[in-house]
């Protein structure tokens, strides 16, 4: 690697080193990520397309997932192109500013989740625990009063970071071990002081992620305590399937997010956050979509619907 000068420290490509000898194993991963990236575009936008136009899905439930399947093509579009090119190159070169963008990208849509998770929790513990105060206090003016105020919110945060992010030095030429721009890995190689932009990320952490999975525990405390107080086991039943799947989303995304995240990645080989990486980019979106599409009979409704209105326009 070259030493760079201090007149031309942006002036430079990243390295991202990927996946390394794969050898003839490259082409069955890619085709495996292609299709489950075609796949996870297709699960979210049919979910989208759903919720948007069934006159079956008009809760705010269903509201809400509009937004979280939107965070989930987010994410697989920030990072498949670039996957999919490392996976067939074992390790491709991008530019500092493609760089930059492909981060900002790919955190505000994690942001975003993380808040919509919280957000859909505290919608179900309404159902649940205060049914009869649910229609006045999630109406339409707080949904879409509180979802503007998670993308706003998560932009600000995002683009705050953004900036400083570009704003740091390199001594060299920065080679990132991983298979897209991730940005724990790119402060970590920069010879900046980098210790406020560190703490920046951990406030922004404890704050986004902190206060979303305290939101989730406490409400799904409360559900709990109410399903218990349900005398028959066909009333806790059915009390339960409603927050199923809400709750099956949520143990994948924060089971996926404290796998990659929560341990210090110093320690592990680029190839196993690599690996993590990428199970947490595809899989984690992929399931999303297919979790609410089977424990959702509303949802199954609405898809026979869809087909029917098509086959009734082709015969």
């Amino acid at each position: 690697m070259t030493e760079l000068s201090n007149e031309t420290w942006h002036n430079y490509d990243v390295l991202l080193l990927g996946f390394q000898d794969l050898y003839i194993y490259k082409y069955p991963i890619f085709f495996l990520f292609l299709c489950s990236f075609m796949m996870t575009c297709f699960g979210n936008l049919l979910v989208i397309f759903l919720a948007s136009t069934s006159n079956l899905l008009t809760s705010p439930m269903y509201f809400f997932l509009i937004h979280l399947s939107t965070t989930d093509v987010l994410v697989s579009l920030s990072t498949a192109p670039l996957i999919l090119i490392n996976i067939l190159e074992e390790g491709i070169i991008i530019s500092f500013k493609g760089c930059i963008l492909q981060m900002f990208l790919f955190c505000l849509p994690e942001e975003v989740q993380c808040l919509v998770l919280a957000l859909m929790s505290y919608d179900r513990y309404l159902a649940i625990c205060k049914p009869l105060h649910y229609n006045s206090i999630m109406d339409r003016r707080f949904q879409y009063n509180i979802i503007g105020f998670i993308w706003m919110s998560g932009f600000a945060l995002v683009i705050f970071l953004t900036i400083q992010m570009n704003n740091l030095k390199f001594c060299r030429q920065p080679e990132i071990d991983h298979i897209f721009c991730d940005s724990i890995e790119f402060v970590m190689t920069s010879c900046s002081n980098t210790y406020v932009i560190k703490l920046e990320n951990f406030i922004t952490s404890v704050f986004v992620t902190g206060f979303s999975l305290t939101l989730i525990v406490a409400t799904y405390a409360r559900i709990l305590l109410t399903i218990f107080r349900i005398s028959n086991t066909s009333g806790r039943q059915k009390v339960f399937s409603t927050c199923s799947s809400h709750f099956l989303v949520v143990s994948l995304y924060y089971g996926s997010l404290v796998a990659v995240y929560g341990a210090s990645t110093k320690h592990r080989s680029g190839k196993i956050n690599s690996g993590l990486s990428l199970l947490y980019c595809s899989v984690t979106p992929l399931l999303n979509p297919i979790i609410y599409s089977l424990r959702s009979q509303e949802v199954k409704l609405a898809f026979r619907q869809l087909l029917n209105k098509c086959c009734a326009q082709h015969l």
